[in-house]
């Protein structure tokens, strides 16, 4: 009796991931403690191929071989088939990203920024180039909210997407109502506790929670919405004498991302607001 012939191992998913701060050492994390979960899930092994950062000397944690400055020549290498973008803001991450596309490589991003500004782009070359774009991890983190909105709810019409989806600002309010500190109080055990970046320009004034709400809008309405299209208010102004008053009506102030399909366009607001508990 001829014995089987075993099928041949399948060959590898290879990564590239760009940026290697507190999201991108967390997927290097992801991939290796997982590894076995996610070759199952996938059905084939994933490879980190290489890892694009800006001072190789800093990331003492990660194989040197696998370090490189050169992102552009990394994202077009014919050995990678997929490319993680977590560097953030909008340059080099757009053009890197469009370099990848070119070279027929998807990507999986978490930049909220860029999807905000330059979303239609780069949807328009993903499709061009005949690759995907994915950015679930760009609102609500682990939360499936996005692939839900562009498939599962596709052919409903939805006219109201409301939700809190700034962390930062949540703990900083929860923590303004529980305590009665004021806002600098807040923030400052928000940053200790590493809640709050060094800089929480974008989170406490309301940009993050802006660009979230410009993409909600975008797939729940199926309507170009930018950053810029969207109304804006931080927390920075709210102080404890204002939580307090809330509390007394029976409500809570939070940050919001309210986006609403008004009568002939789509409307977007991520204000601080006073809502029943």
């Amino acid at each position: 009796m001829t014995p089987p012939v075993d099928a041949p191992a399948p060959e590898p998913l290879r990564v590239a991931l760009l940026g290697c701060g507190t999201v991108g050492s967390a997927v290097l994390r992801l991939l290796a403690d997982q590894a076995a979960d996610i070759t199952a899930r996938v059905g084939r092994p994933v490879e980190v191929a290489g890892v694009a950062v800006r001072r190789p000397d800093r990331h003492p944690e990660v194989p040197a071989e696998l370090l490189t400055t050169d992102a552009h020549a990394l994202v077009t290498r014919p050995d990678v088939d997929l490319v993680v973008e977590v560097i953030g803001g909008i340059e080099p991450a757009r053009e890197l990203m469009l370099a990848a596309f070119a070279a027929g490589k998807s990507v999986v991003s978490a930049n909220k920024a860029l999807l905000a500004d330059d979303g239609v782009a780069l949807h328009a070359a993903a499709a061009d180039a005949g690759v995907d774009l994915y950015y679930e991890a760009a609102v609500a983190g682990a939360i499936p909210l996005l692939r839900p909105l562009r498939e599962s709810l596709a052919g409903d019409q939805l006219t109201r997407v409301v939700g809190i989806v700034n962390g930062t600002t949540n703990y900083i309010l929860s923590r303004m109502a529980e305590t009665g500190a004021g806002f600098a109080e807040a923030l400052a055990e928000a940053t200790e506790l590493g809640y709050a970046e060094a800089d929480p320009t974008a989170d406490v004034d309301g940009f993050d929670a802006a660009a979230k709400a410009a993409i909600l809008a975008s797939l729940a309405f199926h309507s170009p919405v930018v950053a810029s299209d969207v109304y804006r208010e931080g927390i920075s102004a709210v102080s404890s004498t204002d939580v307090a008053r809330a509390a007394e009506i029976g409500c809570t102030v939070k940050l919001l991302a309210i986006c609403e399909k008004v009568a002939g366009s789509p409307a977007t607001r991520s204000p601080s607001g006073c809502t029943p508990r």
